[in-house]
C-alpha cells in the first residue's frame, strides 16, 4: 500500500511531469490529485518507492489521455451540433436541441446509458464500470462504439439535408 511519506517525496516529480503534459497549471494539479486518489483507492499500486514511481506517471500520463479523450468528443459533439443547427434551423426544420435529443434517442439503451454516465455526466470510465456492473473494459467499448453510432445518425441527418437542399 502507498504511503502519504512516499507520495510526499514524489509529489515534486509528480507535479513535473503532469505539467509537462498539460496545458495550464490546474490541469496539471488536478491530473495528479486523480492520479493519487487512484493509487490511495486500488489495491494493485506497488509499495516500494522504485516501482511506485513508474506506475505513477504511467496513472498520470494514462489519466491525461483519457481527459483529452473526453475533451476531443466534446469538441466533436459541439462542431456536429453546430452543422445540425445550422443546417436545421437555418431552414426552419427542427431546433438544435431536439433533433440531438431525438438522434440520441435512437441510439440502441445501453449506448444511450454510457454516453450519458461518461460524456454527458463526465463521470470516468471506473466509476462507471461500477455504476453499471461491468468491467471497465466493456464501458470504454461500448462508449467507443456509441460516439460512432451517434456521430453517424449526426452525419446521416446531413447528408439527407443536402440531398433536399440538392433537389
Amino acid at each position: 500500500m502507498i504511503s502519504l511519506t512516499q507520495i510526499k517525496l514524489l509529489l515534486p516529480e509528480f507535479r513535473a511531469y503532469s505539467r509537462s503534459i498539460c496545458r495550464t497549471q490546474d490541469e496539471a494539479e488536478d491530473l495528479v490529485q486523480d492520479a493519487i486518489e487512484r493509487a490511495l483507492r486500488t489495491d494493485t499500486c506497488p509499495s516500494k518507492l522504485k516501482q511506485l514511481r513508474p506506475w505513477m506517471f504511467k496513472v498520470i500520463r494514462n489519466l491525461n489521455i483519457d481527459e483529452l479523450r473526453k475533451k476531443r468528443v466534446r469538441r466533436e459533439y459541439i462542431q456536429a451540433q453546430e452543422r445540425l443547427y445550422y443546417n436545421e434551423v437555418s431552414h426552419g426544420d427542427v431546433a438544435r436541441d431536439t433533433l440531438l435529443r431525438i438522434k440520441f434517442e435512437k441510439l440502441p439503451s445501453d449506448a444511450r446509458e454510457v454516453l450519458f454516465l461518461v460524456d454527458i455526466m463526465g463521470i470516468k470510465y471506473n466509476e462507471t464500470a461500477k455504476i453499471i456492473d461491468v468491467p471497465v473494459g466493456t464501458v470504454m467499448s461500448r462508449v467507443s462504439r456509441a460516439r460512432r453510432a451517434l456521430l453517424k445518425l449526426v452525419d446521416d441527418s446531413e447528408d439527407i439535408q443536402t440531398r433536399k437542399r440538392k433537389s
